[in-house]
């Protein structure tokens, strides 16, 4: 279909924009600087303005990483594109949009993959409804979440910090209202939503946000560097950032590569996480959220692990190995008891998958819900996908949230026919909440009202939650 051209002014100068079907889309706008050069290992720079008019018809370069390997590969879509501008940012809006929600979309990829430029994450379904529709980039893996002794830390929190900024400021040349802002987020994308809500100084620019699967915990740096610490000594170099930004970022890779080869679900390298930090994140978001004045809607998967654990590694998984894991996470013996009470028939291997599940998301996103004033909205997605078992695994929510049923990607983790009242319902409640604070259910309360996405009806079905009895029995975070 013909693209005509569309054009805006940001305070960095003029941008030339395409439109289609009454849609404008403005991609690969820098909104901080390089971060290579002088600027690697650094907290997030101003962007360099420019003088000619800019093109925006493009993605901008990705962050560097590594693609998915094995079973995942087969299920989660990886691009590179090549270049240093990779703190960019991308807008959909409605042509002539005036004053209208906003949405900053924040992707996930365990803090060390993806991309603002999956197709999965196209814009153009949230502009139709009448959002302005914005999707980030920023410092991934090493680049983006080491814990160095001399540089700053939460690197790649820190870029979308910059990029929520950039979005407060210039989203009215979009047509976007900069007081009507939402962020949203899956998986890693999802945990920095939360860590986003937990800073004084960015919790003020937003008016919502969306939690998809997303961890709550910000590890101590001790713990949470200790995959720095790993890669620095199979490198041979201090942990500091004149060591590592003496080495370029494919050597990095190279050394994560090692790192993680052989890894088993049970016995991996340790991955990125975000560190309690003085500067870019004084308070774990799980302790934080409490306070947070803006409405939340947050949930998770049923079988978030059928994503983690392939079929092979879950039949793995003997009686010792759950015995040990249970003894090493502190999970009394009553949890995996209700556990198989919920699931009858379940394997030693699919009890574990629910304690990980039920014990990473499912319980942190629940104590948040009853601790917080402000409204909280819970949902349980649990539509199970025809492929490869996955079930209703982590991420499968993401075709149904975008209303991207038709796109090519969707078919690798929904397969070929899945239900389009269940994406209709899903998307049209997320547009709800970004629009009005609600999404269309009640807010969780003493009932413990939930919505569950479950494909058998054109709507969600609100009622009690689901399996409280197991996460009410797993130990909270350690403050």
């Amino acid at each position: 279909m013909d693209q005509d051209m569309a054009r805006t002014r940001i305070s960095s100068g003029e941008l030339i924009g395409r439109r289609r079907d009454g849609i404008d889309r403005y991609l690969g706008v820098p909104y901080a600087a390089p971060p290579f050069g002088e600027g690697r290992f650094r907290s997030p720079r101003p962007v360099e303005p420019w003088s000619a008019p800019r093109d925006a018809a493009a993605f901008g370069p990705t962050a560097p990483q590594l693609p998915y390997a094995g079973a995942t590969a087969e299920i989660l879509g990886s691009l590179r594109i090549d270049g240093d501008d990779i703190l960019t940012a991308n807008v959909w809006t409605p042509a002539g949009a005036d004053a209208a929600p906003v949405v900053l979309w924040i992707h996930g990829g365990a803090l060390e993959r993806g991309t603002a430029a999956l197709s999965m994450y196209e814009g153009t379904e949230f502009a139709r409804d009448g959002l302005v529709f914005v999707s980030v980039n920023y410092r991934l893996g090493s680049e983006g979440f080491s814990v160095l002794a001399d540089a700053p830390r939460n690197l790649g929190l820190q870029d979308v910090a910059a990029a929520l900024h950039w979005v407060r400021d210039e989203i009215a040349a979009f047509g976007g209202d900069p007081g009507r802002i939402t962020l949203m987020g899956e998986s890693a994308g999802g945990a920095l939503v939360a860590a986003l809500l937990s800073r004084p100084d960015t919790r003020a620019l937003v008016r919502g946000g969306i939690v998809q699967s997303g961890p709550l915990e910000a590890q101590t740096p001790e713990r949470g560097g200790r995959v720095t610490r790993q890669l620095a000594k199979r490198l041979g170099v201090p942990a500091t950032r004149e060591a590592f930004a003496a080495l370029a970022p494919d050597a990095l890779l190279e050394a994560r590569r090692a790192q993680a080869a052989g890894s088993s679900p049970l016995g991996g390298a340790p991955g990125f996480q975000l560190v309690r930090d003085p500067e870019s994140l004084p308070q774990s978001p799980h302790e934080a959220l409490v306070d947070v004045d803006a409405p939340l809607l947050i949930g998770t998967n049923t079988d978030e692990y059928r994503l983690w654990f392939p079929p092979e590694a879950v039949m793995g998984i003997r009686p010792s190995k759950l015995l040990l894991a249970r003894l090493a996470l502190r999970i009394p013996a009553a949890a995996a008891r209700a556990v198989r009470a919920d699931h009858p028939g379940a394997s030693t291997g699919e009890v574990f998958g629910q304690l990980a599940t039920d014990l990473l998301l499912r319980a942190p996103a629940t104590r948040a819900a009853r601790t917080r004033t402000a409204p909280t909205f819970l949902y349980e997605f649990c539509w199970p996908s025809p492929v490869r078992d996955l079930r209703a695994a982590h991420a499968l929510e993401l075709p149904f949230v975008f209303d991207r049923l038709h796109d090519p990607e969707s078919a690798k983790i929904a397969g070929s026919a899945p239900p389009q009242a269940l994406a209709t319902a899903m998307h049209d409640a997320w547009v709800r909440f970004i629009r009005d604070g609600d999404p269309g259910w009640p807010a969780f309360d003493a009932q413990r009202t939930a919505a569950l996405f479950d494909g058998a009806g054109a709507d969600p079905v609100a009622g009690p939650q689901r399996r409280t009895a197991v996460v009410d029995l797993l130990p909270a975070e350690k403050g």
